[in-house]
């Protein structure tokens, strides 16, 4: 996952399974961002071994080898993740997404400059967001209970365990709730 500028310039990027070269990718999608007209970019396209790239139908019947890269646009900046794997884009797409309005609720908006003035709170998100390559909570309340922005780390108290929200089944159900009758 990286994020970059308009011109596809690196802000910021975290490698999660080492599978894929991150500079390489970055320099490929910045390379997509200056050949493909604005009208005819799609938000899914493929790079195959040869550096060729594949947009639109082209990019299912790629073949074996290469990089997907899925992105998302927001203001002034892209949230981009590259797969070698046939994953699911639709989970992609949606994890970005969320991943975006993760940092709006952080930071209040999504821009280079909040980027830049946030990278520790920024890789915490990202490490806490996805584990290995798979999505994980991505509730804003949930991940403000054990990541702080003053401090960049996480409570005494709860050093020793995950919160009790993380572990829970169901997000949106809040903490320390008893009922005299269970019916």
């Amino acid at each position: 996952v990286f994020i970059t500028d308009l011109q596809g310039k690196a802000i910021i990027s975290r490698n999660y399974r080492g599978d894929v070269p991150l500079t390489k990718a970055i320099e490929q999608f910045a390379k997509y961002l200056s050949e493909v007209e604005d009208d005819e970019r799609k938000p899914i396209f493929h790079v195959d071994t040869n550096s060729d790239i594949s947009v639109g139908e082209d990019v299912g019947g790629a073949g074996p080898g290469g990089e997907h890269f899925v992105y998302v646009a927001h203001q002034n900046v892209y949230l981009c993740a590259v797969t070698t794997k046939n994953s699911n884009a639709a989970l992609i797409l949606a994890f970005l997404y969320r991943l975006a309005q993760v940092f709006k609720d952080y930071f209040g908006s999504l821009e280079e400059e909040s980027i830049r003035d946030n990278f520790v709170v920024i890789y915490e998100l990202l490490d806490e967001t996805m584990d290995h390559g798979m999505p994980q909570s991505l509730d804003s309340s949930i991940l403000r209970s054990f990541i702080t922005q003053d401090a960049n780390r996480m409570a005494e108290d709860s050093k020793s365990k995950p919160p009790v929200a993380l572990t829970n089944a169901v997000s949106w159900r809040a903490e320390g709730i008893k009922h005299k009758k269970n019916e």
